[in-house]
């Protein structure tokens, strides 16, 4: 994603990689969390052309009373559809590319990242999951001269940690819960291991985020906020930390992915939460900002 200004300093390329650890029941980025390439399906778009019928080679697709219809237990994910389809019914999602093109693709804006301070912020899904692309991706840039940001959910193998640091501008370290036993029950796995990597992290990194995305119901409960506080101000004290609202945009991903999304009531925290949350971390001299830009 080009021309970013919520995943680091300046104007940024937020290049995602596919593939997490985690399975947050509120995430906005569905279509990265599993390796390979998937299929986004928009059925509302379609014109009943008739040419996603004709070059489908595994019977994925079929007409029924006059409509297409579309059985994605048969769908081999090959992407014949994508290319014949002019109404945008159906999208690949994933693309496997090299370190020399995503690195072509980022020069592409060092313009506008020399003029803002920006750079590149690898995301996910989890960066860490695909780690010789990583580490590669950072030893170019670090060539280069580009900013480098790595949003983290933490739950990551901790001497890759260690070897990626040297290479890494800015670490965007996310914090949801601090309660381990509902961390595994919301997320898929404890948060013992993404405690441990963010104390080494803060402590031995010069330059860190913590992000604690607001979940509303979930996370955002006096008790959770005032432990996360306690937690980073007891291993830096003045420690930048962001409070990212929840947002719905990802819901409809879903549904294209065939999938169900878990807590469809979810509603966006209101702005007067997410200031009586930010002056509690405040007062235990943290330096908090709502929302993911930086300067």
């Amino acid at each position: 994603m080009k021309y970013s200004i919520h995943d680091g300093p300046g104007i940024r390329t937020t290049v995602f990689l596919k593939g997490c650890p985690l399975n947050c029941q509120w995430c906005h980025n569905p279509e990265s969390q599993r390796f390979g390439q998937e299929l986004l399906y928009r059925p509302d778009r379609c014109i009943g052309c008739g040419l996603c019928l004709e070059v489908c080679p595994n019977g994925a697709i079929i007409a029924k009373s006059g409509n297409l219809k579309f059985l994605r237990d048969q769908c081999q994910v090959c992407g014949a559809c994508c290319q014949v389809c002019y109404a945008g019914v159906r999208e690949l999602v994933g693309k496997t590319m090299s370190v020399r093109e995503v690195l072509a693709e980022i020069e592409k804006d060092v313009v506008f990242y020399d003029e803002s301070g920006g750079g590149v912020t690898f995301s996910g899904g989890e960066a860490v999951m695909q780690p010789v692309f990583l580490l590669e991706m950072l030893k170019e840039c670090r060539k280069k001269e580009i900013h480098t940001a790595v949003e983290t959910c933490g739950y990551v193998n901790l001497e890759f940690l260690q070897t990626i640091s040297e290479y890494v501008n800015l670490f965007l370290y996310d914090l949801k819960l601090m309660d381990s036993q509902k961390h595994q029950a919301l997320t898929g796995v404890p948060n013992e291991r993404i405690l441990e990597n963010l104390s080494w992290l803060v402590k031995n990194h010069s330059r860190v985020i913590v992000r604690v995305p607001i979940i509303p119901g979930i996370n955002d409960d006096e008790e959770n906020v005032a432990l996360i506080g306690e937690f980073v101000t007891s291993l830096k004290q003045g420690q930048e930390l962001h409070l990212l609202p929840y947002h719905k945009a990802g819901v409809d991903k879903y549904q294209r992915l065939g999938r169900t999304y878990l807590l469809p009531e979810l509603q966006s925290p209101g702005h007067e939460r997410l200031e009586q949350i930010a002056g509690k971390l405040e007062q235990l001299g943290l330096k908090v900002k709502i929302g993911g830009g930086s300067k």
